[in-house]
């Protein structure tokens, strides 16, 4: 298991940086305690379609080691990134979600930092994704990570009638 890392500073003035305890954000390894909290995460991120606690479950038992959180000073889970193993050299990039209090303060590209580095220390030599082609933040963060969207476009109907999704893959 990873041990916790404490390497990413909270901007001054951020939500992050003001906590009852008074201590920095850290991102970590998930533990199964978090899975709860990556529900409610999850929810608020994506209302529409968020992951059941099952699914969550069934990633943490088959994924743990590539899933890493990020916790605010006081504890509280803000947000997830979840990936899957590297057995072929290619892992995939499941999930990514901060809380609304935490976006637009770079905690998204710090988590995604962290699993490409794991993920390129185990071995991947490809990481493939889904974003919601409509999606301008996010497809501008994993463009900023060096993914490039996958020939042709957008997949229609990707997740089911109406829910196209644009692949984006990263050589690592």
């Amino acid at each position: 298991m990873i041990p916790p890392r404490d390497r990413y500073p909270s901007t001054p003035g951020s939500f992050l940086s003001r906590t009852a305890r008074n201590r920095p954000p850290r991102i970590r390894a998930v533990t199964e305690t978090d899975l709860p909290d990556i529900v409610r995460v999850d929810k608020e991120a994506f209302p529409a379609a968020p992951y059941p606690f099952f699914v969550v479950r069934q990633f943490f038992d088959a994924f743990r080691e590539h899933m890493f959180v990020l916790e605010d000073g006081d504890g509280e889970l803000r947000g997830y990134v979840m990936s899957t193993g590297t057995d072929d050299a290619e892992s995939w990039i499941l999930s990514l979600a901060v809380t609304a209090e935490v976006r637009r303060q770079g905690w998204g590209r710090q988590l995604m930092t962290e699993v490409l580095s794991h993920l390129r220390g185990r071995g991947a030599h490809t990481v493939v994704l889904s974003v919601e082609p409509d999606n301008a933040t996010a497809v501008a963060l994993y463009d900023s990570l060096g993914f490039t969207p996958a020939p042709g476009g957008p997949v229609r109907d990707y997740f089911g009638p109406g829910e196209h999704r644009l692949l984006m893959t990263l050589a690592l």
